[in-house]
């Protein structure tokens, strides 16, 4: 099965980006699709992958941060070619 995630980070303190840059280069890393715009990272892949990748990961950016936010979404499908039809 086929997933789109949508996550995002924020840490809650100065000097926020480190944090956040580190963490979106750990999931660039990975095998997963990883797609990136302002306001969020997206990862696409097979559920079993992108959950092992993401549990990995964000267990290693709590550890980076004193205290922070994951707001993540989870779509039961591949979105990556999504293109609007407007």
């Amino acid at each position: 099965m086929n997933i789109s995630v949508e996550l995002t980070l924020t840490p809650l303190h100065d000097n926020y980006e480190p944090a956040i840059i580190h963490f979106i280069k750990q999931l660039r890393a990975s095998n997963l699709k990883v797609l990136e715009n302002p306001l969020s990272t997206q990862v696409y892949g097979e559920y079993s992958e992108v959950m092992s990748v993401l549990t990995t990961e964000i267990k290693g950016a709590f550890e980076l941060i004193e205290n922070g936010l994951l707001h993540m979404k989870i779509v039961k499908t591949d979105r990556y070619d999504y293109e609007p039809h407007f």
